[in-house]
Order: C-alpha cells, then sequence, then structure tokens
C-alpha cells in the first residue's frame, strides 16, 4: 500500500523488452536499505524489485508484466531512456498517511487535455476512459501518476484538479503538457461503493 505522496524523481535508465519488460530505474534512495522483492510505486505502478545496485549511481531494477503495460503509460512509447517517473516506497505501520490510501494498482490512462495557470497553481483538465469516470467525485481523491490529488470539478469524463508550486517542485508534475497519458488509480472507496450499489 502506498499514499500518494512522492518522495523521489527517479530516471528510466534502461529497458530491456526480451520476455518481461526489465527496467533499470536510478534512484535518491539508499538501495541498501531497498531489500530484493520491495514494493516501489513508479508513477504510481507497484512493482517488484529484482536487482539494484550502485554502479554509476544507485539504481533498482523491477519487471513488468504484458498486462501492466497494456492497462499503463508504460508502452510501448511511454517509457524511454530519461524519463522521469515518481517513485514512492511501500507504506509502513506507523507511517505519516498524508495523502490517501493508493494500491499501486493502476486502473487506466487519463489524458490532458487542457492546462492553465491559476495564480501560482496550474489548473489541469483530464479525460478520464468511460469506465472509470463513474467512481471519480468532487473533492474526491485519485492518483495520478502515483500523485495523490483532489478533484475539483467533474464534467462527464473530464475531471480537474490544481497543482500548487511545491507539487510541481518536487514531483514530474513540473513538465506536464496537453496531450499526456497519465496513470489513473481511482479511489478504492469509491470502487466499492459502486459494487455495493450494484446489489441494491
Amino acid at each position: 500500500m502506498f499514499t500518494g505522496i512522492v518522495t523521489d524523481m527517479g530516471e528510466i535508465l534502461t529497458l530491456d523488452r526480451q520476455g518481461e519488460l526489465t527496467v533499470r530505474i536510478g534512484t535518491a534512495y539508499d538501495v541498501a536499505g531497498i531489500d530484493i522483492g520491495a514494493s516501489i510505486a513508479c508513477d504510481g505502478v507497484c512493482l517488484t524489485v529484482v536487482a539494484k545496485g550502485t554502479d554509476p549511481r544507485p539504481w533498482f531494477q523491477v519487471q513488468i508484466s504484458a498486462e501492466t503495460v497494456s492497462k499503463t503509460n508504460i508502452g510501448p512509447n511511454g517509457w524511454v531512456p530519461g524519463r522521469r517517473v515518481n517513485l514512492e516506497r511501500a507504506l509502513k505501520v506507523g507511517d505519516e498517511l498524508g495523502g490517501h490510501i493508493v494500491s499501486g494498482h493502476v486502473d487506466g490512462v487519463a489524458e490532458v487535455i487542457a492546462a492553465r495557470n491559476e495564480g501560482e497553481s496550474l489548473r489541469l483538465t483530464f479525460r478520464a476512459p468511460e469506465a472509470l469516470a463513474r467512481f471519480i467525485a468532487p473533492k474526491g481523491s485519485v492518483a495520478l501518476n502515483g500523485t495523490s490529488l483532489t478533484v475539483n470539478e467533474v464534467e462527464g469524463r473530464d475531471f480537474g484538479v490544481n497543482l500548487i508550486p511545491h507539487t510541481r517542485a518536487v514531483t514530474t508534475w513540473g513538465s506536464v503538457a496537453v496531450g499526456d497519458a497519465v496513470n489513473l488509480e481511482v479511489d478504492t472507496m469509491a470502487r466499492y461503493v459502486a459494487r455495493l450499489r450494484e446489489w441494491d
């Protein structure tokens, strides 16, 4: 489990597409403290560490299934060497829950369809896949590229969020552009409420 509070911006170093996709990610984390088998959210995707090292800089390596690639912005042209990705270590018991409960299981990909400045903040509008739009509510939470954000307004499939300067400075949102594909995880509570209503 995660909170959607990004703690590092990693960099895609290498990708090996033979068999399962294997990706090496540069990080500022102390990799000595990362166990093989640990979970790290990479742009909101919960991935398992299969290797790690420090040459020429600290890095960890993950393997990604074809199913995950098909449901996220990872491929085939999304993740390339040099791309920055939001990183978050798994939540530990007793950690501060600053965002909201995030599983790291991406539901689909949203598209940035508009961006405008509002004072020092950036207002972004996204278009969600049709099947996910019903799970997004005003003042509810979403995880976008692994970042816990509050929804401002919803109109059909489209929804908006505001990014404060701090968020843009410490995450990959500082380089967002219209047309970007973004990993979307809807709020777990919304999913369960919708499921319960099916039984009414």
